[in-house]
């Protein structure tokens, strides 16, 4: 069925739940994601006892006792890989391979939730083709960035480009380096997190490092940059590719990153609460997380290279503040992210 719409009235027992976990508990055919899908798409409306009904406002609404809940339950349109024009800041591209700078809050390929506007639909409005790597969700795609992290990310244009770079990416050869800026005081200058991620059994959304829990290993090498007041600013690079893996490991050693709520850290950043100006930090809406670098032997030439993302101007100002708010001098800052300018 494309669509159907059902109907339930808050009991006693429900009052106060979460609209989104209600409905999951009455439609355990759908998702806690497709539900929250549907309420920010206008499919569910809520009405109080003889009131007329109206588009819940977010999943998060509280439900009442007595109030009715209509569902409009629509099936997801197909997903496909298709040319969208999207600005797209391409670092480099040849016949065989295109490097790209990707913004924070782009999905680099189709899935739940994200029919449209991802980064293969930009790369294939820009690009024309890239290979099909068996996936025709993922053409060109041999390795991803959270949709949160922005930065360098390499992708296939020919099918010999994308075996080489993926063969690459499995061999652990392919060079890594982030930017990240942890909660709290990293007591040591440099150090190793060699902790095995695995899903999170409670939150399916999360990974984790939890020693309990058997998972495939995973290192990662950071070293301090610069130090802030209730921050550590660091540079890492990656060993494997788990999905999460920054975010969970630094968030196992109790250092989330900075914006990072899934995985622990306050929803915006923490030291001082206000400038010395009296003006209010700004809130950091994604995870303090950026790509720096990706070195890696070109496929045709057999020349090792390496790409450079700048680090982008929100991260930046969030360094800024903070550092105005605390009384540091913006040369500490300036020396540290310098390189990555």
């Amino acid at each position: 069925m494309d669509k159907q719409t059902r109907h339930f009235t808050v009991s006693k027992e429900d009052a106060g739940r979460r609209l989104d976990t209600y409905l999951v508990a009455l439609l355990p055919d759908l998702s806690r994601t497709r539900i929250q899908e549907l309420i920010r798409d206008g499919k569910v409306r809520v009405a109080a006892p003889n009131a007329a009904p109206r588009c819940a406002s977010r999943p998060s609404h509280p439900v009442e006792l007595g109030e009715r809940i209509e569902i409009e339950i629509v099936a997801r349109p197909p997903l496909e890989a298709a040319p969208e024009e999207i600005p797209l800041d391409l670092l480099y591209e040849d016949a065989a391979l295109a490097v790209v700078n990707k913004p924070a809050g782009m999905v680099v390929h189709a899935g739940a939730g994200h029919a449209s506007g991802t980064l293969v639909n930009a790369l294939l409005h820009r690009l024309g083709t890239l290979s099909s790597g068996g996936d025709p969700l993922r053409p060109g795609i041999v390795h991803r960035l959270d949709r949160g992290t922005s930065g360098v990310l390499v992708v296939a244009r020919t099918e010999a480009a994308h075996r080489s770079l993926a063969a690459q990416f499995r061999a652990r050869t392919v060079k890594k380096v982030y930017l990240a800026l942890v909660d709290g005081k990293l007591l040591r200058e440099s150090g190793t997190i060699d902790l095995p991620i695995a899903r999170d059994p409670h939150r399916r959304t999360r990974m984790s490092a939890r020693a309990a829990i058997r998972g495939r290993s995973a290192r990662t090498d950071w070293r301090v940059l610069a130090r802030l007041p209730g921050y550590t600013l660091v540079e890492i690079e990656l060993h494997t590719g788990r999905t999460h893996q920054i975010r969970a490991h630094f968030s196992a050693l109790g250092h989330p990153l900075a914006g990072d709520t899934l995985y622990g850290a306050p929803a915006r950043p923490a030291g001082p609460a206000r400038a010395r100006n009296g003006a209010a930090l700004p809130p950091l809406d994604r995870p303090f997380l950026h790509a720096a670098r990706l070195g890696f032997t070109h496929p045709v030439t057999g020349l090792s290279v390496e790409f450079r993302a700048p680090f982008p101007p929100d991260l930046t100002t969030c360094l800024t503040h903070l550092a105005s708010a605390s009384g540091i001098k913006p040369s500490v800052i300036d020396a540290a992210i310098r390189p990555y300018l």
